[in-house]
């Protein structure tokens, strides 16, 4: 997917302290993960605490035509924190504290520009805390969500899934505390079902830096104030990459996981019909990735994550959906077919969903692979997928997906980009659960305004057409 740069400027605001050294953390954080979200950026260095020299760094933060400005400390309660009473000067401030932790000091503000040059524009200002760590996890939760928004992602919030604890954890009563930790997916979370579990980084004092350096996800711990126990379920925001996804050959050993919490957890080789047996989902998913990158090891699995997060979110609108198995393939038509036989023949999953290889490159071959096992074509949904898609970006036409039925199994391929993976499964939401109903036989599964023929009142066909189109009713079909 293709999407405008959003422009950014970061300024860091430095205490004035004599003879002391502060070590500049912050700004090279935020230069990089601003790069990493593909933004030009401009950077404007160091800024003293004065108001005369956070005003000079501020107007050359707007005469640079930036959609964001970053700042990094002075937004705290001292008498030299002075970035505020700046951006209260200069345009609006929405909030100047908020109910989390790390983070309270957090202060967001538009700014209208105007230079008589050119056109006025709206800027969003952020005043990022100071210690290291509030200042990385609001970037996260805020200025991402922002980035994206401006680059024109139709949902621009980070993704989120359900992850189980491996450790009792304190929740604070006053703040909505985004813990620092590590998710990782394990055949058995301690439900009995495959699932994340979460593993705390450590001490998490908001200036303690080493806590976000091995983390991939935030958990949003509830505002409980007491000890919450091992195998608590609750979200987790992902920041980064899996460590193990899903899609990774899972090394855990049994006596690595705690037997009171994973009494029943098995070796990485469980088997999917061990698995599957364990949970009564009426709607087992399967999610293959096909990528030469992923499977060597030289690049991590993006796609997979974030199927499994589109599918457990829309679990209920699936009629109960399930993940119960994952697996990575090189682009190679043998391995592919080889697991979506066995899926379908041996596991009888209801749903597979492919993620890559659909292109035009000589090693996407995913299409050719699912054309050979499937029994019967199903257009439609890559049809769908591909008006979905165009909508974000022209070379979504460049897509070659296939989609099909083998057996009782709903075989769907969807492209590569994380996503798009859920874009198309947004647009495939409102007829999927339909859809697996009839291949499961369920003859009684029909549109909710179908009428029985032998119910149907006796009308003249084609009158009732023709009356249907002079009204501009629309469908002749239609009660």
């Amino acid at each position: 997917m293709f999407a405008p740069i959003a422009f950014l400027c970061i300024l860091y605001s430095l205490k004035c302290t004599p003879a002391l050294q502060i070590r500049d953390s912050n700004r090279a954080m935020l230069l990089a993960a601003a790069i990493q979200h593909k933004c030009k950026v401009v950077d404007l260095g160091i800024a003293k605490d004065t108001e005369e020299s956070i005003k000079e760094h501020m107007d050359a933060a707007l005469s640079s035509d930036a959609d964001i400005i970053l700042t990094s400390g002075g937004v705290s309660m001292g008498d030299r924190d002075l970035v505020k009473p700046c951006l209260a000067n200069m345009g609006k401030i929405h909030f100047e504290k908020i109910r989390m932790k790390p983070g309270k000091p957090l202060t967001f503000a538009e700014i209208v520009t105007k230079d008589t040059l050119k056109p006025s524009k709206t800027v969003l200002a952020f005043g990022l805390p100071g210690n290291p760590v509030s200042c990385v996890v609001c970037f996260n939760l805020f200025v991402v969500p922002a980035i994206r928004s401006l680059s024109g992602w139709s949902n621009p919030h980070l993704p989120r899934v359900h992850a189980r604890l491996l450790h009792p954890l304190r929740g604070d009563p006053h703040r909505q505390d985004f813990h620092r930790a590590v998710i990782r997916w394990v055949p058995d979370d301690g439900s009995g079902r495959p699932g994340y579990i979460a593993e705390s980084t450590g001490q998490q004092a908001s200036s303690r830096l080493l806590s976000m350096k091995s983390a991939n996800a935030l958990l949003e711990v509830p505002l409980v104030g007491q000890m919450l126990e091992a195998g608590t379920s609750m979200q987790a925001i992902l920041i980064s990459d899996m460590i193990s996804s899903p899609f990774d050959k899972l090394t855990t050993a049994p006596n690595q996981l705690p037997s009171h919490l994973f009494p029943s957890a098995k070796s990485a080789s469980t088997d999917l019909s061990q698995v599957a047996a364990s949970n009564n989902a009426e709607v087992k998913v399967a999610i293959l990735t096909v990528s030469d990158t992923v499977s060597t090891g030289a690049g991590p699995d993006r796609s997979g994550p974030r199927a499994i997060s589109v599918v457990n979110s829309s679990s209920e609108k699936l009629g109960g959906a399930t993940v119960v198995a994952t697996a990575v393939v090189p682009d190679d038509v043998e391995k592919i077919k080889n697991i979506l036989v066995k899926w379908s023949d041996i596991d009888r999953v209801s749903l597979i969903l492919t993620l890559g290889g659909t292109g035009f490159t000589p090693r996407d071959v995913t299409p050719e692979a699912t054309k050979a096992v499937i029994e019967k074509e199903a257009p439609g949904f890559a049809y769908v997928m591909l008006q979905e898609s165009l909508k974000v970006t022209p070379f979504a036409m460049l897509s070659r997906a296939a989609a099909g039925i083998r057996g009782s199994t709903l075989i769907i391929n969807m492209p590569g980009n994380p996503n798009a993976v859920a874009e198309c499964m947004e647009a495939l939401l409102p007829v999927l659960k339909h859809a697996l109903k009839q291949i499961k036989g369920d003859k009684r599964e029909k549109h909710p305004r179908h009428v029985p023929h032998a119910d149907a009142a006796p009308v003249d066909q084609w009158d009732r057409s023709f009356r249907a189109a002079s009204s501009g009713r629309g469908c002749s079909c239609e009660p």
